[in-house]
């Protein structure tokens, strides 16, 4: 099963996203929106961003 955003109000009311693997398993979730347009244009910008996105480790930062 492919994964999938879900878009859910949360408890204040605002419009969230997440993100979950095929298996059911959250792995993202976003900042909560005013309306569900802007949640919408969220859900795209992550998907045409991280595909091609690179990874920064500042674990090792010092």
């Amino acid at each position: 099963m492919a994964g999938k955003f879900e878009l859910f109000a949360d408890a204040a009311g605002k419009i969230r996203w997440r993100l979950k693997a095929g298996n059911g398993e959250i792995i993202a979730q976003s900042q909560a929106y005013e309306s569900k347009e802007s949640a919408k244009k969220g859900i795209s910008s992550v998907q045409t961003n991280a595909a091609s996105a690179t990874v920064v480790d500042l674990t090792d930062a010092k």
